[in-house]
């Protein structure tokens, strides 16, 4: 079953969203013990607009167990949606001005697919695929005909998916030293 998130989902998410952060190497996540990386991400996802926030959210529901993640949203977000994560730095030490996310990531008019994840439990399913089914409503929703992602080019079974669900490149992109190629789809 697709459904949004709630509150609640924080303790099933967070480890899911880690999956995408280790993947992309991003320096200061390093520096962060990962218990403490896992407290603010929860601490975050129940705010209203986060990055990683519950509103921001399709997840796939097995058996009540989280089973996979689509996190996204509209292009102009972009620039104030990890504002919220910032406030809880200090509590681990971090000056309320660290930056996750330095470089961006969208692309002009559309609704921007920002995390994939499936839970190793449940690889090999079809949720990743439902999850993606489930995007273009929430797109057209938020008014966008365009739905966007980059795709690392070290991932192309990733890439593979993306392009059987009518995914096309678009452009190029370096996030956190890593090549993406940013592809989309018209809805």
């Amino acid at each position: 079953m697709i459904r949004r998130a709630t509150k609640k989902d924080a303790h099933e998410v967070v480890p899911l969203v880690n999956i995408i952060l280790e993947d992309m190497e991003i320096p200061i996540l390093q520096e962060i013990p990962l218990p403490d990386l896992f407290k603010v991400l929860e601490l975050a996802f129940e705010t209203e607009d986060y990055r990683y926030s519950y509103g921001r959210v399709q997840i796939a529901d097995i058996d009540g167990k989280v089973a996979g993640i689509a996190f996204g949203y509209p292009d102009e977000d972009e620039d104030h949606l990890d504002l919220a994560m910032n406030q809880f730095f200090p509590q681990i030490g971090l000056p309320e001005t660290t930056e996750l996310f330095p470089d961006s990531e969208v692309y002009p008019n559309e609704w921007y697919l920002d995390t994939l994840a499936v839970s190793p439990d449940f690889q090999g399913q079809g949720i990743g695929t439902k999850l993606l089914e489930s995007l273009p409503e929430i797109a057209r929703a938020a008014g966008k005909t365009k739905i966007g992602l980059n795709v690392d080019l070290a991932n192309p079974k990733a890439e593979k998916l993306y392009t059987k669900m009518g995914f096309k490149t678009v452009g190029n992109m370096i996030i956190s030293g890593h090549d993406y190629h940013h592809i989309q789809k018209d809805i």
